[in-house]
């Protein structure tokens, strides 16, 4: 299992994982429920075995992207599952989202600089 970590950037193994790709539109509601519900998703999905990390920007049009990343599909599939999970995902079709786009892709290597 792993946690959140302070940088903005998660920390992924050197092998293949798999991204979930979640890019959406936020709608004008429920600014406050959306906040509530976005914090606790990312610390319930850091709790699910297979949870590699998570990345994720908002632009001020309301366009975003949360990429996480998980160690299988089978992972994946779990967390669509989990009950929470799939409340919130009704609260965001009904009310947070003007539009979303899911997409699922296996990383097949990682690579990056850090600051010197």
């Amino acid at each position: 299992m792993s946690t959140p970590s302070p940088s903005p950037f998660a920390s992924l193994p050197p092998g293949p994982c798999y991204a979930v790709i979640f890019s959406s539109c936020r709608s004008s509601e429920d600014d406050a429920g959306y906040a509530a519900a976005a914090d606790r998703m990312v610390e319930l999905a850091a709790a699910q075995p297979g949870f590699l990390g998570v990345e994720s920007a908002r632009g001020a049009d309301g366009f975003g992207i949360t990429v996480s990343y998980w160690a299988s599909e089978a992972a994946i599939a779990a967390w669509r599952r989990h009950a929470e999970h799939t409340a919130a995902r009704e609260q965001g079709r009904a009310r947070w989202y003007e539009a979303f786009e899911l997409r699922v892709a296996r990383v097949e290597r990682a690579y990056g600089s850090t600051p010197r």
